[in-house]
């Protein structure tokens, strides 16, 4: 494990702003600290492939965090979140890409002096030489799909998700444990 964060580290420790991508861009700014429109090409790889050799077949059947491998310059983009307001990951949208050219249009973020590399919001995803773009905001109706009962309740999604209300019933809201929790809370508030 210690390998692979190494690896990941090292990864986005390459200087992944080196040109500016901003040209044609029609991503949305979001005011965000280091931002900067990115539209360029890249193949997209399973994260955990490219970083440490481990490779299932199709990109590990959606479980797996995906990446941009920029044509320009090689360099190995993290995509953290889609265009949608939540902050939810782009692998949904850029799975049925998987092993593909694709462009994409977004945001980079992220402050260089704070920061080893920046981090993408991609908002528009489509196969080189495709005439449409698709938007990239599919992960919450994924997420209802997969959690009909939870997601027709009221409340913001992760407040329902039964693996996120499995975890902290396992770990507590702190991740520490039940009597941490408890501690916490007796410390805390009363």
């Amino acid at each position: 494990m210690r390998m692979i964060a190494g690896l990941f580290a090292a990864a986005l420790a390459l200087p992944v702003v080196a040109q500016d991508f901003s040209a044609g861009s029609e991503a949305k700014e979001w005011g965000l600290l280091g931002e900067e429109k990115a539209r360029f090409e890249a193949k997209v790889v399973d994260l955990l492939c490219e970083l440490a050799g481990d490779c299932p077949a199709d990109c590990g059947a959606g479980r797996r965090q995906l990446g941009l491998l920029r044509a320009a310059d090689g360099a190995l983009i993290v995509p953290m979140k889609n265009g949608q307001p939540l902050f939810t990951g782009a692998a949904t949208d850029l799975f049925p890409y998987c092993g593909k050219d694709v462009e994409v249009d977004g945001v980079l973020v992220g402050d260089e002096e704070q920061t080893p590399a920046k981090f993408y919001m991609v908002q528009m995803v489509r196969e080189v030489d495709a005439a449409e773009w698709a938007r990239a905001n599919l992960w919450t109706k994924d997420w209802e799909a997969r959690n009909p009962g939870p997601a027709a309740e009221k409340g913001p999604w992760f407040r329902k998700d039964p693996r996120v209300n499995a975890k902290i019933a396992e770990s507590g809201w702190l991740g520490l444990g039940l009597e941490a929790d408890e501690a916490f809370l007796k410390e805390y508030f009363q």
